[in-house]
């Protein structure tokens, strides 16, 4: 089978296109023959591995210390189950389904084994490939930290870096939970973030987003390009601020956390469970969510799309065509 295969970190160039052995399933196992995947923020940092400071050591021992461990990325992905493994109950043969890679990668392959018991869903009947594909990691991330502030309707909520993967699905879902929702981006992308749901739209490009007598319930830090005393400004007493990139609290973090009683949640490893994925798709097949796509890249133009997403500015998702013709 063909698959993208890294074997040093570096810029979009160390991706490869290779012929490599196709998997086979073992006892609790599926065969999927992956229709689309993403190329996410996640999958650039593993690349060129561009991760934090205050996390570079327990990261270069995740991912590998002198080259990656896995030598083929991706998060996400949508496909059709070729197989099953002999014990496997929840998934036959010809089933549609759309699966998160994070915790292992390996979708940028036109083949993967899936344990049943994993992050893997049947995809929503009223969607495509390439948008199931654009679901497991952005609007699974944004529902764990929504969930984990225990958002309640009627809240009001701000969220920066609306028009991104994780953002555009904050906005979305947050709505969902009936807040009021504000969200900020640039003036390229107002329309989109007002025609997700948002209340408010704010354009961080023409005025100062922190300059505003309005305070917030749960401030939602999507890209971690604001800072921390400004959003503190907006937050309720009893507020819930989250980030969802950095890892550790800076000092000033620390202070508000041990002399206010606001709430930090910052950057963890959110579980992967079918059960989220369950949920989503009954979001998205009730109209309450959609996958908002930025580009299509075929499975050949995998450095150019490394390249776009690595630019930092795309809209919601960009997706990988590993199959061509995958409008079903």
């Amino acid at each position: 089978m063909k698959a993208i295969v890294y074997t040093k970190y570096g810029p979009p160039d160390v991706l490869q296109l290779k012929e490599i052995e196709k998997p086979a399933p073992r006892g609790n196992e599926i065969l999927v023959k992956i229709k689309t995947t993403t190329v996410t923020a996640g999958d650039i940092r593993s690349r060129s591995f561009t991760v934090p400071l205050s996390v570079w050591l327990p990261a270069r021992i995740t991912l590998g210390i002198r080259q990656p461990k896995k030598s083929i990325l991706g998060m996400e992905l949508a496909g059709e189950v070729e197989s099953v493994g002999k014990d496997v109950k929840r998934f036959k043969e010809g089933d549609q389904i759309f699966a998160a890679t994070q915790a292992s990668f390996g979708s940028y392959a036109e083949y993967i084994c899936l344990p049943e018991d994993g992050p893997v869903s049947i995809k929503p009947s009223n969607i495509t490939y390439e948008e199931a594909a654009a679901i497991p990691i952005g609007a699974r991330t944004a529902l764990f930290y929504l969930r984990k502030a225990n958002i309640q309707s009627g809240q009001k909520v701000l969220v920066y870096g609306a028009s991104g993967s994780v953002g555009t699905y904050a906005v979305q879902i947050s709505k969902y939970f009936g807040a009021k929702v504000t969200g900020v981006c640039s003036s390229t992308n107002l329309e989109l973030v007002k025609s997700l749901g948002a209340d408010k739209v704010i354009d961080y490009t023409a005025k100062d987003f922190s300059r505003t007598d309005e305070t917030y319930d749960i401030i939602f830090e999507a890209v971690n390009k604001s800072s921390f005393s400004d959003c503190n400004k907006l937050l309720k007493k009893d507020g819930t601020y989250i980030n969802v990139v950095e890892p550790l609290p800076s000092v000033r973090m620390l202070w508000t956390k041990l002399t206010s009683s606001k709430k930090l949640i910052l950057s963890q490893n959110s579980p992967e469970t079918s059960e989220a994925l369950n949920f989503l798709k009954e979001l998205v097949e009730t109209g309450k969510i959609k996958a908002v796509i930025d580009r299509y890249y075929a499975f050949e133009e995998i450095v150019e799309a490394h390249k776009y997403v690595e630019k930092g500015h795309k809209k919601g998702n960009v997706v990988i065509n590993v199959e061509h013709n995958n409008k079903s």
